[in-house]
């Protein structure tokens, strides 16, 4: 998958507790055991515990997240489709 022209996109992981990110296009939802982020790549899900937004910049597409992180999982993101229609099909 692409950038499609978007913000280069990049994950850098210390071992398994400071995470940052670039590349981030909108942050769609997040709390302590998860954050689903879209990135340039398509949509990524963060998992983990204690899990908090260090620092975010939608302007420079940064975000950095601290706490315990357990997976990370990127899932197709359809572009063209709104959100009703991506959740009913």
């Amino acid at each position: 998958m692409g950038y499609e022209g978007g913000l280069p996109h990049r994950l850098t992981l210390e071992g398994r507790e400071r995470l940052s990110i670039t590349g981030v296009e909108h942050v769609e939802r997040f709390d302590e055991t998860g954050i689903v982020l879209v990135t340039a790549a398509g949509v990524l899900e963060i998992r983990g515990e204690e899990l908090h937004i260090d620092k975010l910049s939608l302007d420079g597409g940064e975000l950095w997240v601290e706490g315990q992180i357990d997976s990370l999982c990127y899932e197709e993101q359809e572009r063209n489709r709104g959100f009703w229609q991506r959740l009913f099909g």
